[in-house]
């Protein structure tokens, strides 16, 4: 059954994890997604453990479902070898700085004057138009400009990372929707257009929804900062062999917490009544939350509270998600035969359509896999190929 992206063509020429996740999620929907790569390869494929070169790890989670070609964009051939593939393509993608992007005539421009129908995302740090457009950004660059790092100065003493790439994953996802809107719109007005998707603002938005708060108004209505998140007791509570982590969240839930914790006393304590309350006594409901929790173990908690329709979950460390039941029962974790690199763990696609299924159809490619296959299909003959290939143009890698 063909995907809901079946029949779309995407080039990608982005690197690391922004875009080639929101481009493997593009080739789970079913669309054809061509990675544009350079002789060295994308930086991914050297990240983590191997059996093979170019083939580590974190490469091997970003990539499935994508052919491979390596094209040397400093030559002319190279550069003209792009256009005539993008030429045919419903997307394109890259997330270089303006002015690398510039001097590699990257440009919507160039591009749509060929294919005005041509989808063109530009995946950038900092929006083209400010004075930090041209500046190198990663994710740990967009952590500290964002306000992200700063934010963790709540649970240690000076500002620290997030331990997971959450300025790539989450403009990845703008990147994602925003590809998908202009499709649709596409289909309403029969024009492509350009897309510009910024890490730093990007994650500025995902952190104002909650922590804007009084400075969403003019002039502020109190601090900046969601003060319960914030607040030092909020994190997963010790029990008797391990930890957990436990929200009651409605004033039906509190009432059950205390008669299940046997003080039903406190029902009525003007700290814990009402919603409201509880805000202003954080620490007082955090406070108590621990010293209860510690009082049983994990499994007695989890049944309990169950129970009582009360939100709780075990805290799990990375290598109890590959044994979590949640995962197992609904199939999340797939072991699939890599023709190189032999048995292999991948995510299954999270997101399910009921008519058209995102599928693993390909496999993660070698470098320059598919070089020539694509150019082929690109209007080139055999003997142009084998003169780009020897000129090392492309890279083959069959």
């Amino acid at each position: 059954m063909p995907g809901t992206l079946d029949g779309i063509k995407v080039v990608d020429l982005t690197t690391v994890i922004l875009g080639p996740w929101a481009s493997q999620t593009l080739g789970d929907m079913g669309a054809d997604v061509i990675k544009i790569e350079t002789p060295q390869g994308d930086v991914t494929r050297n990240m983590g453990p191997r059996r093979n070169p170019g083939m580590g790890a974190v490469f091997l989670s970003t990539n499935r479902n994508k052919r491979s070609i390596v094209l040397d964009l400093r030559t002319r051939e190279g550069k003209d070898a792009l256009l005539k593939i993008v030429d045919t393509a419903d997307v394109f993608m890259h997330n270089m700085r303006p002015k690398v992007a510039d001097k590699l005539e990257l440009s919507y421009e160039r591009f749509s004057k060929n294919n005005p129908k041509l989808i063109y995302c530009a995946a950038y740090g900092f929006r083209a138009d400010g004075p930090r457009a041209n500046d190198p950004a990663y994710d740990d660059i967009i952590q500290a400009a964002s306000g992200i790092a700063s934010l963790q100065q709540v649970v240690s003493d000076q500002p620290r990372f997030v331990p997971t790439i959450v300025a790539d994953k989450t403009t990845s996802y703008n990147l994602l929707a925003a590809v998908l809107a202009a499709l649709v719109c596409r289909e309403r007005t029969g024009n492509g257009q350009a897309i510009e998707v910024p890490m730093f603002e990007s994650l500025v938005d995902n952190v104002m929804i909650e922590h804007l708060y009084g400075a969403a108004f003019e002039p502020h209505e109190g601090q900046m900062g969601y003060a319960r998140l914030l607040n030092t007791g909020r994190r997963p509570y010790a029990t008797k062999d391990g930890f957990l982590a436990v929200l009651p969240y409605s004033d039906e839930n509190w009432s059950r917490m205390f008669e299940i914790a046997g003080q039903e006393e406190l029902k009525t304590d003007h700290r814990f009544s009402s919603q409201s309350a509880r805000v202003d006594y954080a620490q007082e409901v955090y406070d108590w939350l621990g010293e209860v929790i510690a009082t049983r173990t994990t499994a007695d908690w989890q049944v309990a509270l169950n129970e009582a329709g009360i939100p709780v979950t075990a805290v799990n460390s990375l290598e109890d998600l590959l044994d979590d039941d949640q995962l197992n029962a609904t199939g999340f974790w797939r072991l699939e035969e890599h023709p190189t690199e032999g048995q292999i763990r991948m995510t299954d696609p999270p997101v399910r359509f009921a008519q058209n299924p995102s599928t693993i159809r390909k496999m993660q490619p070698q470098l320059g896999q598919h070089s020539r296959e694509i150019l082929l299909e690109s209007g080139y003959s055999e003997k142009e190929i084998d003169s780009l290939s020897h000129n090392k143009v492309i890279t083959e890698n069959n």
